[in-house]
């Protein structure tokens, strides 16, 4: 909802700047840049920023959760060279 809101901005914004003289065109034009960015949109692999911040969630908790089995892994590894004696 929030990006075609931005989309809807954007073309309204566009269409305050455009020079008088282009008035005759502008609904025309309208319809052609409308249809022209919605294509273009459309086949852009986008994803909101919601779904980005939860992606980014997700990835910040899987790397901590790496760290942890990386570090498990190493002492595992280094009660096996020792013979199996835990370090104090």
């Amino acid at each position: 909802m929030e990006s075609r809101q931005r989309f809807e901005d954007f073309v309204s914004q566009f269409f305050r700047l455009l020079p008088e003289d282009l008035g005759r065109f502008r609904g025309e034009l309208e319809r052609n840049l409308r249809a022209a960015f919605s294509a273009t949109l459309s086949r852009m692999d986008l994803v909101t920023r919601e779904e980005f911040d939860v992606q980014a969630q997700l990835l910040a908790r899987t790397r901590a959760l790496l760290g942890e089995m990386e570090k498990k892994v190493r002492e595992l590894e280094e009660r096996i060279e020792t013979g199996g004696k835990r370090q104090p």
